[in-house]
């Protein structure tokens, strides 16, 4: 057994009052997340618009979480990172409510950019401060923070689906977004870790001490498996419920019925992972990760028939739920002891995956049919497959691979 095996084994996770308000937070977040994409089918067809053109709201989600990426590392130092999290989630809130007042692209397209720059602040400082808060518990906490918020998930697209063909309609589901901001920041407003004293020795590195000690090969390698991981999973998010129409025949209202079985998959992975984080290496759960994700994609792409398609979707939920918090994990790790600007770093090229992927699906789709474009899915399982095995051959090779640790970065 390895030495870093041996120290997870040892790993326990304290849930205390800091790390449920990142758990709510991230809940909330998924509300927007989950919400918007669970609407985005019926958005387009109110707006008359090709897929090509619909993707371009992965397109806005991608440059407002860019812009959020240039900037976090400057607004965390200036403000803090309890701030920083909840100017996100406040962020976050404009942008759906946005959404929720016109059927304008334009207006929507910003909705979309606004919700997008807003939660890359909430997601990746909430996830910077789990890994510094829990250490060796790091990705267990990211993992089961990543489950607390798909199960919101769940409930939320299922929910839209059902206010769908009702006088409510599906913009009432996403109205959750604002409305439970709002009561988090009452209720546990002013909770947040607990700040560590300064060591006098070592001064903290800030962005610009950061920025003068570059970063390994490892760690780009690690922001390449990040973008395939993020890729994949926004083009289900986005897309999976418009094949799932073409291929069974369900109404585009019923078809947006199976995001909830692939967001139930990502909330039994998520809540399993979390446990198997503490005892395993990330490198190797997330490779099965990508393997269960392949696996559920074929039957998925294959199926003609509902239930045969909700089963491939649930068990593609189950491999992609560790891919993103064990891919942002692994960017951290590799950091070099700067967890904030690793968050940065990740949301830039989490956010380009974003755009990139959905709206190449969409053009794709435009070109080729949906089917055909839903290929990328494991073009970029391999491609990640590959990130991960050049970054274990890169680990094992003598000689520096990663720029020199610095203390991390316990900015409160």
């Amino acid at each position: 057994m390895s030495s870093t095996t041996t120290v997870r084994s040892r790993a326990r996770l304290t849930r205390d009052r800091p790390t449920w308000l990142i758990y709510l937070q991230l809940a909330i977040f998924a509300t927007y997340l989950y919400g918007l994409s669970a609407a985005l089918p019926l958005l387009r067809i109110e707006q008359g618009v090709s897929q090509a053109v619909a993707g371009l709201h992965g397109t806005a989600m991608a440059v407002g979480g860019v812009l959020s990426g240039i900037a976090m590392a400057r607004v965390t130092a200036k403000i803090g990172r309890r701030r920083a999290t909840w100017l996100g989630l406040i962020t976050v809130s404009l942008g759906v409510v946005l959404v929720t007042v016109t059927t304008t692209l334009p207006v929507t397209l910003l909705g979309f950019g606004l919700a997008s720059a807003g939660g890359s602040f909430t997601l990746y400082m909430g996830m910077s401060t789990l890994s510094d808060h829990h250490g060796a518990a790091g990705p267990a906490a990211i993992n089961e923070a990543n489950a607390v918020g798909v199960t919101v998930g769940i409930g939320v697209s299922y929910l839209i689906s059902v206010l769908a063909d009702t006088p409510l309609g599906w913009r009432t589901g996403i109205l959750l977004t604002p409305v439970t901001t709002f009561l988090l920041l009452v209720l546990m407003g002013r909770v947040w870790v607990p700040a560590v004293p300064p060591v006098t020795d070592h001064p903290e590195p800030g962005p610009a001490t950061a920025a003068r000690v570059p970063y390994g090969w490892r760690f780009h390698v690690a922001c390449v498996v990040l973008f395939c991981l993020v890729a994949m999973e926004f083009l289900f998010n986005l897309w999976a419920a418009k094949l799932l129409a073409d291929q069974t025949d369900m109404s585009p209202a019923a078809a947006a019925t199976g995001l909830t079985a692939f967001t139930a998959g990502i909330a039994v992975g998520r809540f399993t992972g979390g446990r198997l984080a503490l005892r395993m290496d990330p490198a190797p759960l997330l490779t099965g990760a990508l393997a269960v994700t392949l696996a559920g994609w074929a039957v998925f792409w294959l199926s003609t028939q509902p239930v045969v398609s909700y089963a491939g979707l649930a068990l593609c939920g189950l491999g992609v739920a560790v891919q993103f918090p064990l891919g942002l994990s692994r960017v951290i790790a590799m950091a070099g002891g700067r967890p904030d600007q690793a968050g940065a770093t990740a949301a830039v090229w989490a956010s380009l995956a974003v755009g990139i992927g959905p709206f190449t699906l969409g053009a794709l789709a435009d070109g080729f049919g949906t089917r055909t474009a839903f290929l990328m899915v494991p073009l970029l399982i391999v491609c990640a497959f590959t990130g991960i095995a050049l970054t274990a051959r890169l680990e094992r090779r003598p000689g520096p691979t990663a720029a020199p640790p610095l203390r991390p970065d316990r900015r409160r």
